[in-house]
């Protein structure tokens, strides 16, 4: 039987805003006071009450687990706290928060922080803001809109006791549920290795009741609960909606992500590709739409790639501007690229290296351009491809076939020079003859000189063993690829 649950409430803002702040004086003042003398041990989310009531929330700001789980079409927070700094106003981090929270569809209240701060008007200070919140479609309550706005002081806690209210009052207005009676579904918020405890995670309980000696699955993980502890250490035997507990008894580190409850009912595991996962998101609802992130070096030349590209949307939607912006790529890009099935553009700007390993892990498409009529003509080539096909192509080197070596005793050795790109163990392979391909495989070995290397790059030369059924000629090209 459903019955009125906690919300569940993350904290997003541009750096520096006073995110870390607001939840220390929160934890600090509403939760150490708790007989259970604080917390003992962090855990990634905790509850406190306010007027009698629990609020949960995730207490790593923009948690990873906020960003994977909106990419796998599950939702985490019931609510979104934006965090402004009255001085600062919306800045490029804050721009990006709300994209994430409008994308994840969840309710928003605006926190303008640091009105303690000497010197500054606040009058003047927060209609500007609230001018620059309209700009970003975000409707004030006093402005006719839903959306509440609290001006707080995160250092000294003026207002903080008005914005738990508020969480109450837009909790209550959403009537938020849970069934204590259902199987347990919920999210991984944190997980690691113990020496002592073994595989440890913290669930976040959507909803149903997680209890102890449950056999389990989670992400593809099997586990049996073999104890379970709240934020502050205190041993429970059971978890119900909007819980967060620490679980012992899983046969294997967790993903910040995975699902409980989900394979289950779905019979899916680990094995779903996360690249079809992202074909499904682009072709989301049937439409075969091109959703894009543009970063750029000035604001004009964003406005002469958006006017360019606009032209696709003259009879209906192809391309779907998620987000444009000036400055370099950064990982907030990619998750949000992640989060919504796009496609990451940059003219004349850098992608550090952490946001590339970012975006191969998150199977997320970077190109970078320097002249813009190649940026356009690119675009065009994927567009077309998408609305031909349903779905992007991106290949990731070509090698020509320069010689053959007998392997065994059927197989032979492709002796190859990379004339592009790079080739590597994993990827899928094609051998393509005179613009046909004669065959698709996977790489079984790659071989430089004699030693057994993962990826060969430009310029090298390289020996390919592909199975026994690619019959492979001298002057045949290979190209390894990838399907987004």
């Amino acid at each position: 039987m459903e019955q009125t649950r906690p919300p569940i409430v993350t904290i997003l803002g541009h750096v520096d805003h006073g995110k870390t702040t607001l939840l220390d004086f929160i934890r600090k003042s509403s939760v150490a006071s708790r007989e259970h003398g604080g917390i003992t041990q962090h855990i990634g989310a905790y509850q406190l009450e306010h007027d009698g009531k629990l609020i949960t929330f995730i207490d790593t700001p923009g948690h990873a687990a906020f960003e994977k789980m909106r990419s796998r079409g599950a939702q985490v927070a019931d609510i979104a706290v934006l965090v402004v700094a009255v001085d600062d106003g919306i800045m490029p981090q804050t721009v990006e928060a709300i994209k994430h929270i409008q994308e994840a569809k969840v309710s928003m209240i605006v926190a303008v922080n640091k009105i303690d701060l000497p010197g500054i008007d606040i009058k003047v200070s927060l209609e500007k803001i609230k001018k620059q919140l309209s700009d970003r479609d975000i409707n004030i309550e006093e402005y006719g809109g839903d959306v509440p706005l609290v001006s707080l002081s995160a250092k000294t806690g003026e207002g903080v006791d008005k914005l738990l209210e508020v969480i109450l009052l837009v909790a209550e207005l959403h009537e938020l549920k849970g069934d204590p009676q259902t199987q347990p579904v919920g999210v991984v918020i944190e997980s690691n290795l113990d020496k002592f405890k073994g595989s440890v995670a913290t669930l976040l309980i959507r909803n149903g009741t997680l209890k102890k000696g449950d056999q389990i699955m989670v992400g593809g993980v099997k586990g049996k609960v073999r104890g379970m502890f709240d934020w502050d250490g205190k041993s429970v035997e059971s978890a119900g909606p909007s819980m967060p507990v620490e679980v012992l008894g899983l046969e294997a580190v967790l993903e910040v992500g995975a699902v409980l409850g989900e394979e289950v009912k779905s019979g899916q595991g680990k094995g779903k590709s996360e690249t079809q996962n992202l074909v499904d998101r682009l072709r989301e609802g049937g439409k075969k739409t091109l959703k894009v992130i543009i970063k750029a070096d000035k604001q004009g030349s964003l406005e002469a790639i958006k006017t360019s590209l606009e032209k696709y949307n003259e009879e209906r939607e192809v391309v779907n501007f998620i987000f444009t912006g000036t400055g370099e790529i950064g990982e907030e890009n990619v998750k949000l690229a992640a989060t919504v099935g796009a496609i990451v553009v940059g003219f004349n700007v850098k992608v550090a290296p952490q946001t590339q390993r970012l975006a191969e892990n998150e199977h997320v498409l970077i190109r970078t351009y320097n002249i813009i009529y190649e940026l356009l003509e690119d675009i065009e080539e994927v567009v077309n491809t998408l609305l031909e096909v349903g779905q992007l192509e991106e290949v990731l080197g070509k090698a020509n076939i320069i010689a053959e070596f007998p392997y065994g005793k059927a197989e032979r050795v492709a002796g190859c020079r990379i004339l592009e790109g790079t080739i590597a163990k994993g990827q899928r392979i094609r051998v393509v003859r005179d613009g046909t391909t004669i065959g698709e495989t996977k790489l079984k070995s790659l071989r430089k000189v004699k030693e057994e290397v993962n990826k060969v790059e430009k310029g090298s030369d390289c020996g390919i063993l592909f199975d026994p059924q690619i019959d492979f000629q001298i002057g045949d090209i290979v190209e390894s690829f990838r399907v987004i």
